[in-house]
């Protein structure tokens, strides 16, 4: 008999989720799971690698590996300074000015 997410009731999962890995990663992931929330958590981890072994299956041998789905170029442009070094024009409205930056008020100490 097949479940509605196409793996088999009757099967054996071949990847079973130990409790020492649930409560690793609840540790990872900060969680304080009750011993019920671990049991599903088992359950729903093994049914994903359940199916990721189900997936393994597939032969893509003559499938080409992608980075995205769609062809992407370079959209950048060329970084081209168009303001050049005014300096002296932005510190000309500085308050104080030091070693050619502005000076601020120290707020740590």
């Amino acid at each position: 008999m097949e479940s509605c997410d196409g793996i088999s009731e009757g099967k054996v999962m071949a990847n079973i989720i130990s409790d020492e890995t649930i409560e690793y990663v609840g540790i990872l992931a900060k969680l304080e799971l009750s011993d019920e929330e671990k049991e599903q958590a088992k359950h729903d981890i093994g049914r994903m690698l359940d199916y990721v072994d189900k997936l393994n299956e597939l032969d893509t041998s003559g499938v080409e590996p992608l980075s995205h789905v769609f062809p992407v170029h370079n959209v950048f442009r060329e970084d081209v300074v168009t303001n050049g070094d005014e300096r002296e024009k932005i510190l000309a409205n500085a308050p104080e000015e030091k070693d050619g930056a502005f000076k601020v008020p120290k707020t740590v100490e």
